[in-house]
């Protein structure tokens, strides 16, 4: 018996594998999510391959300052005489690291609230749910400004703070997934039959709120991109010398009418991946989510 029911299962696996292959494939012909999706890999390749392709150093000073866009310097240099364009590729790499980390963290610390306060209820849910409730009520940027300045600037602390910040978010959708799971058939059937709570999670609850978590991840690692440029912009993010699109934009403010490119470069990259993320998140929720879908 034991042989044939594995057996059985496995093809059912393989169907539902399948099926989320499927359904993933149909983002080709959603042209929002499909030219987000475009962004984003075109600013991977450029975290990737850009160092290997324009080879100067962000942190050489031997250019004369403020040049404009040229031949030799594309997007100018600043006022230290360092290459713009090298800045703008390496601060590509610290706003992807940041926001994936950040809503890594997010994410995982959000899922656990939700699973936790979902699953067993009881005076735990109220404890944990007021928690968020309390941080929902603060902007988000300036809980995340509060968080950093009392961590100190760095860009792991700045990492940490959006991290917290955005948890409450991803514990909210979560928590309302895992109720309306707990009310189905399978899964009364499987607690009936003595299965472990981790194991109906593990099952059950983390493959059903999957969709969702997708979708709220891409979301947020824009509105993350968008709040590590602004930590940087305060000082609270990326330390120079090293270079973040926010603490670029930051130096720029002084020469906005003598050298405007210094402002235009880094302020277009954070709306690009902003917008690149944002698309992406639009058309995975048009694909995931069964009533749009339908719709």
């Amino acid at each position: 018996m034991s042989v044939v029911h594995g057996g059985a299962r496995a093809p059912a696996l393989g169907a539902a594998r399948a099926w989320r292959v499927l359904e993933l494939g149909r983002l080709r012909h959603h042209l929002i999510g499909l030219l987000g999706a475009t962004i984003i890999l075109a600013t991977i390749l450029t975290v990737v391959a850009g160092p290997r392709v324009w080879r100067i150093d962000y942190a050489d000073e031997s250019a004369p300052r403020l040049l404009a866009p040229s031949a030799a310097h594309p997007l100018g240099t600043d006022t230290l005489g360092r290459d713009e364009l090298s800045r703008i590729v390496h601060g590509a790499q610290v706003s992807l690291q940041v926001g994936m980390i950040a809503v890594l963290i997010a994410c995982v610390l959000g899922t656990a609230i939700g699973i936790v306060t979902g699953f067993y209820r009881r005076g735990l849910d109220a404890v944990l749910m007021r928690v968020v409730d309390v941080m929902f009520a603060f902007p988000g940027l300036v809980l995340a400004i509060v968080i950093a300045g009392l961590l100190g600037p760095s860009r792991t602390n700045a990492m940490i703070a959006i991290g917290i910040v955005y948890a409450p978010a991803f514990a909210r959708v979560v928590r309302g997934g895992t109720l309306s799971i707990l009310g189905l058939p399978f899964v009364e059937a499987a607690r009936s039959l003595g299965a472990p709570d981790w194991w109906v999670i593990r099952r059950h609850i983390l493959p059903n709120i999957l969709a969702p978590l997708i979708v709220l991840t891409t979301i947020y690692l824009s509105t993350s991109i968008l709040a590590e440029a602004a930590l940087s912009f305060l000082g609270l993010g990326t330390q120079p010398p090293e270079p973040s699109w926010g603490s670029m934009l930051e130096a720029s403010r002084p020469h906005m009418q003598q050298a405007p490119w210094l402002a235009v470069a880094p302020g277009f990259a954070i709306m690009l991946v902003v917008l690149g993320f944002n698309f992406l998140g639009d058309g995975l929720r048009d694909v995931l989510d069964p009533q749009l879908r339908d719709a």
